[in-house]
C-alpha cells in the first residue's frame, strides 16, 4: 500500500473534509470537559496524537526521510504550537469553547499580515473588506464598553487573539516545512511537532508546579478523544481532503470549525446569547471565510 492510497476515493473528499472539521470543532469541548490545568491538557493532546502518528509510520514502515533544514523549521513550529495551546486553551477557560475557537481563526488576518509583509503577496480587496468586518463582529461579540467587562473576560479576549498570533507561526513554519517535503501528506512533520510540542509543554508543566497526573478513567477518555479523534485523526482527513476539493469547499468546511464549537457551546455548557452578540459572530464568521480565500 503506498501512501496515496490512505483514505481513498471510496469516500469522497469533500466528505473527508467535512468530517475532519467536525471533528477538529470538538477541540476545546475536551480542553472544557478535563478537570486537568490547561497547560496539562495541551501536553496530553500533542503527547497522544504524535505518539499515534509515529506508531502508524513505524507501523507502515515509512521513512523519516527529512532533511537538517526541515527538521529545525519543525522545531521552531513547536515553539510557536506550544505558545499557540498554552495560550488557547486558557482563553477557553475564561471565555467558552466558542469564542476562545473564533478569535483563534482570526488567525486568517495574520497569515495575510505575514502574507504581505513577508512574502510580498498583495491581499485581494475581498480580504481587505474582511478585515473591518471582522473587527465590527468581534466589537458586537464582546461589546464597546470593554471596561465594563470582567477582568477574565478580558484576559481570556486577549490570550484569544494571541492564539491567533502564534498559531500563525506555526502555519507558516509549516508552510516553510512542506514546502521543502517531498511527501504528499504532512504526517511526519505533524508527529515531529506534535512530539516537540509536547516535550515543551512537559517541562513547562514542570516549571508551572503542576501534576501531570490524570485524576479519572473519564479524563483519561476525555484526553484520548482529544489527542486521537481532534488532534490525529480530524486533522488527517483534513490534509487528505485539500487537494482534492475546491476552494470554496475547503473555505466553508474549515469555517465549520468555529461554527460548530459555537454549537457545542451552547448546547453542552449552556452559553446564551443576545441578537447583537449572535450579529456579532455572524459577521466575524463571514469575515473569517472572505478573509480565507486566496
Amino acid at each position: 500500500m503506498t501512501e496515496d492510497s490512505d483514505l481513498e476515493t471510496s469516500v469522497r473528499p469533500h466528505l473527508l473534509l467535512f468530517m475532519g472539521a467536525a471533528l477538529i470543532s470538538l477541540s476545546p469541548v475536551w480542553v472544557r470537559l478535563v478537570n486537568v490545568p490547561p497547560t496539562v491538557s495541551a501536553f496530553y493532546r500533542v503527547l497522544i496524537g504524535g505518539a499515534a502518528l509515529a506508531i502508524f509510520l513505524v507501523v507502515t514502515r515509512r521513512r523519516l526521510d527529512l532533511s537538517r533544514r526541515i527538521l529545525a523549521i519543525l522545531l521552531a513550529g513547536a515553539v510557536f504550537f506550544a505558545l499557540d495551546l498554552w495560550v488557547w486553551h486558557r482563553s477557553i477557560n475564561y471565555v467558552g469553547p466558542g469564542l476562545a475557537t473564533l478569535l483563534g481563526n482570526f488567525q486568517v488576518f495574520f497569515m495575510m499580515l505575514a502574507g504581505t509583509v513577508v512574502l510580498g503577496q498583495s491581499p485581494r480587496t475581498i480580504q481587505l473588506v474582511a478585515v473591518p468586518l471582522a473587527i465590527l463582529g468581534l466589537a458586537l461579540l464582546v461589546g464597546f464598553e470593554w471596561q465594563t467587562l470582567t477582568e477574565s473576560y478580558r484576559l481570556g479576549v486577549v490570550l484569544g487573539l494571541l492564539t491567533a498570533l502564534a498559531y500563525t507561526g506555526y502555519l507558516l513554519s509549516l508552510r516553510a516545512a512542506r514546502s521543502l517535503s517531498k511527501h504528499r501528506l504532512p504526517t511526519r512533520e505533524v508527529a515531529i511537532v506534535s512530539l516537540a510540542t509536547a516535550l515543551l509543554l512537559g517541562i513547562t508543566t514542570v516549571i508551572e508546579g503542576a501534576s501531570l497526573a490524570i485524576p479519572t478513567l473519564a479524563d483519561a477518555g476525555w484526553l484520548f478523544a482529544y489527542g486521537i479523534l481532534s488532534h490525529t485523526i480530524g486533522w488527517l482527513l483534513i490534509a487528505t481532503s485539500l487537494p482534492k476539493v475546491t476552494a470554496t469547499e475547503a473555505g466553508l468546511a474549515l469555517l465549520l470549525q468555529p461554527v460548530l464549537s459555537f454549537l457545542w457551546d451552547i448546547l453542552l455548557f449552556g452559553r446564551t446569547f443576545t441578537a447583537l452578540e449572535a450579529l456579532g459572530a455572524a459577521i466575524a464568521l463571514f469575515a473569517i471565510y472572505l478573509g480565507s480565500r486566496s
